[in-house]
């Protein structure tokens, strides 16, 4: 067992930080951002080709890109491995990728149930598992789950994206308690409404007045750079005022 609070956090240059759906949005942002600090990245979408050219033109050197479908079991596996394979460690992981289907409480929609419990819930543990060894091997492992306000509360009349999400937290609370005595820390970041394209047309609010997805890039950055002794295990952003449990 590691020292886990005193063991050094190694210079970014040194880190190597895994991003999952990393092609737009909040993935896109927390990428570059990381790019542009020096950490080695290994980045992750469905389709590589969707890619714009800023992040096509990213050194190779630098950052490893590769095929993930969270509906796809076997694509976490070979990119933990393509990661481990080019890099010889892996020191954080980004579970962000998501998705959102409306399904209102009276209307039965099991697939698309099944969907965001597939993808917002049982990928980011199935992938976290994954990476659990090299995270351990660190010492200074991090995990940042990108959650979401509905995980901490019910708004609206809709159903299932708030089950995934409450899901998902305890996914991170789980990865915190079954990391913490080998260096791993973790936090689940928990916007409400964000400017991209997955939340804008589900949002009563004017895209100016949402959280941008850059500020979220700024917290992803901090998170990263808190020592084993100083952990945030929950973050919440909020752009409007929120009643939370």
């Amino acid at each position: 067992m590691l020292e886990s609070n005193t063991n050094p956090l190694l210079p970014k240059e040194q880190r190597v930080i895994m991003i999952s759906g990393a092609n737009r949005g909040i993935g896109r942002n927390i990428s570059v951002r990381l790019y542009k600090e020096g950490y080695s990245l290994s980045l992750s979408c469905r389709d590589l080709e969707k890619r714009d050219v800023e992040l096509q033109t990213m050194s190779p050197e630098q950052v490893l890109w590769h095929p993930y479908d969270a509906r796809k079991k076997e694509t976490a596996s070979k990119w933990v491995e393509a990661t481990f394979q080019k890099f010889g460690r892996i020191d954080g992981l980004v579970n962000n990728a998501g998705v959102l289907h409306q399904v209102p409480f009276e209307v039965d929609h099991e697939e698309l149930l099944d969907d965001m419990w597939e993808v917002n819930a049982k990928a980011p543990l199935r992938l976290t598992r994954l990476a659990f060894p090299h995270l351990r091997q660190s010492g200074c492992g991090r995990v940042i789950h990108v959650v979401s306000m509905s995980g901490r509360r019910v708004k609206g009349r809709s159903v299932g994206y708030a089950m995934s999400k409450f899901a998902a937290m305890a996914v991170s609370y789980s990865t915190q308690i079954n990391g913490w005595d080998d260096g791993i820390r973790v936090t689940a970041l928990c916007p409400g409404f964000v400017n991209t394209e997955m939340v804008v047309n589900h949002s009563p609010l004017p895209p100016a007045t949402m959280i941008q997805p850059e500020q979220l890039a700024d917290m992803v950055s901090m998170l990263l750079q808190l020592p084993n002794n100083a952990v945030i295990p929950e973050l919440q952003v909020l752009c409007e005022p929120e009643v939370t449990r």
